[in-house]
């Protein structure tokens, strides 16, 4: 969504030395790779300088999220750039399918991979097995456990932590004499979907605000959001102020599911992260009061840059966070549209 400026790569320079010297002398018991990226042939693995091709590994945790689907192709597009080749996989939202991806793409033989656990920790072995083939393992929008830092070289995304406490204290803001409101979670057992809760409930819980009901999704799914949020209409009905969904698509099925009950979306207040298409138009409509969104286009850089840094023997800073986008109806003119 925020404009950013694109960096140039000085590879025309050495590209010209090398001239010179030349002339001197669905899901199935197998991961999915996405087929028209190709497989990898020969690629050595963590080795060479900025004049030799990488070739790097993005596993798509579910390519049927469009946040994933949106990276998978950033990763595409300027992986040239950084004087790599991207290959995709798709896990389908299947952890046991992310690890096996994991695993053909070490057989592959490629520099470096990039995950978005749909499991945090059915991923680590993987990692490990990764870590000890000596490639580069790169934690995407989505981090390992605490205590399982060194199974990763760095890790690109948002601090959901921070997601978490401003959805918190926008609802603060918003009643300042208190109120009752639901969570619809993410994914549950997903890096996002545990740190997006964790941080929000204890700063909720010592507002005056109540959460009656808080219940997570299966997978990062509309229609699992607009099931959970049918339950609470049931349960507690004109009782319900607000919500927090844990993703702004999932939010799409709570606002189906209260248009559907007959209740007034916009006499409510509404609180989704992502920043995604569907988040941004609500936010313009009026049927939601914030987006909290992320900035995958410079989180798909860094990671990039980070791994190509790796490659030619640099230091890098194993955290990286990428700043939030609060999205609101006073503020949405200063971003534009996103792609995804």
């Amino acid at each position: 969504m925020k404009l950013v400026n694109k960096k140039v790569i000085g590879v025309l320079l050495v590209f010209v030395m090398v001239i010179a010297l030349a002339g001197c002398g669905d899901k199935t018991e197998n991961a999915t790779e996405v087929p028209e990226v190709g497989t990898v042939e020969g690629t050595e693995t963590n080795t060479g300088g900025a004049t030799e091709e990488a070739t790097i590994a993005f596993i798509c945790a579910d390519m049927g999220n469009p946040s994933q689907a949106y990276a998978s192709s950033l990763f595409e597009a300027y992986a040239k750039d950084y004087n790599l080749k991207a290959v995709i996989f798709n896990a389908a939202g299947d952890a046991q399918l992310e690890a096996s991806s994991v695993q053909q793409a070490i057989a592959q033989g490629v520099a470096a991979i990039y995950v978005n656990p749909n499991d945090i920790n059915a991923i680590l072995p993987a990692l490990q097995e990764a870590k000890d083939a000596g490639i580069i393992v790169g934690m995407f929008s989505s981090d390992v456990p605490v205590g399982s830092e060194d199974l990763r070289d760095f890790f690109v995304g948002v601090d959901d932590n921070q997601a978490g406490v401003e959805a918190a204290n926008a609802f603060i803001a918003n009643f300042p004499n208190g109120a009752k409101i639901v969570e619809v979670g993410g994914q549950a057992g997903h890096d996002a979907q545990i740190k997006r809760h964790g941080a929000f409930e204890p700063v909720i819980s010592n507002s005056n605000i109540e959460v009656l009901g808080s219940q997570a999704c299966d997978q990062w799914s509309t229609d699992q959001a607009l099931a959970i949020m049918d339950d609470f209409i049931v349960k507690y009905g004109d009782q319900i102020e607000g919500v927090f969904c844990h993703w702004d698509g999932g939010l799409t099925g709570v606002i189906q599911a209260l248009d559907a009950a007959g209740m007034d979306t916009k006499g409510m207040f509404l609180v989704g992260i992502d920043g995604s298409q569907s988040g941004v138009q609500q936010v313009k409509d009026g049927t939601q009061d914030l987006t909290i969104g992320q900035d995958f286009l410079a989180m798909s850089k860094k990671s990039l840059e980070l791994t190509r840094d790796v490659l030619d023997g640099k230091t890098v800073t194993a955290q990286n966070f990428i700043p939030l986008m609060l999205v609101t109806p006073e503020t949405i003119d200063d971003f534009t549209f996103p792609e995804w």
